[in-house]
């Protein structure tokens, strides 16, 4: 481990009693032990955030717990992070931040939202799942060809959950054609991962894979992304 340490930021209200936030340190750790990498990260509350900062930094996981104190500032970052190629990991929150981003910012819909962040909207591209999956595993369906799916190496997968807001299936057809594809599914067709394959990494899951570091297990997405950190070094 005689290479520079490679840069994470954080982004998201830290909370110590959040599972998913002791989970996090420790997933990383696994996957720079595996990697044989040597890993600096920092937690960065949404209403602290300096966009500049993010220079500093080779890449870019946007955590959960939603909703955040300022959620504009998270979707500036996830903007930062697809504008300028950084490796962008989301779980939870982070997936659907990363989705409301791109159908903003990319796609136009300035009138997108959250039911979670604002019940009078007109357009509920984020609305809660018809069944809140609350530490619980369930089953995801890998899309052939797909960077998650190059990654697992398998075509389902199951994972763990604590969430309850996710991408209305309503508004899914919006993404088609676009840079952004939903590479995974339950068996319900709701999406669970989202990717854009023209980045260097960018990657997000309504689940979250922190949560294997539980087990002492390093997860392919968190090893994936650390990579692609690592490739940004300078």
């Amino acid at each position: 481990m005689n290479e520079p340490g490679i840069r994470i930021a954080l982004l998201g209200d830290f909370d110590a009693a959040i599972t998913a936030h002791q989970a996090i340190p420790l997933a990383l750790a696994l996957a720079t032990n595996k990697l044989m990498l040597k890993i600096d990260f920092d937690w960065i509350d949404s209403d602290r955030l300096d966009l500049a900062v993010l220079r500093n930094y080779h890449a870019l996981w946007c955590v959960p717990n939603s909703p955040y104190r300022d959620r504009d500032a998270v979707l500036t970052a996830i903007t930062y992070a697809r504008e300028n190629n950084l490796a962008y990991l989301g779980t939870c929150a982070g997936f659907q931040h990363a989705a409301l981003e791109f159908a903003r910012s990319a796609l136009g819909y300035a009138d997108a939202d959250s039911l979670e962040d604002n019940p009078d909207t007109t357009m509920p591209l984020l609305a809660p799942m018809l069944c809140r999956l609350s530490d619980e595993s369930d089953a995801i369906n890998l899309t052939g060809g797909s960077i998650a799916h190059s990654i697992y190496q398998q075509e389902r997968i199951v994972e763990e959950y604590n969430c309850g807001f996710s991408l209305n299936t309503e508004y899914l057809s919006l993404f088609n054609n676009s840079a952004m594809r939903f590479s995974g599914f339950d068996d319900a067709g709701g999406p669970r991962i989202l990717e854009i394959p023209a980045q260097r990494f960018f990657l997000a899951s309504a689940f979250q894979p922190e949560r294997s570091a539980f087990r002492e297990e390093s997860h392919p997405l968190i090893t994936a992304f650390v990579q692609a950190a690592r490739m940004d070094q300078s």
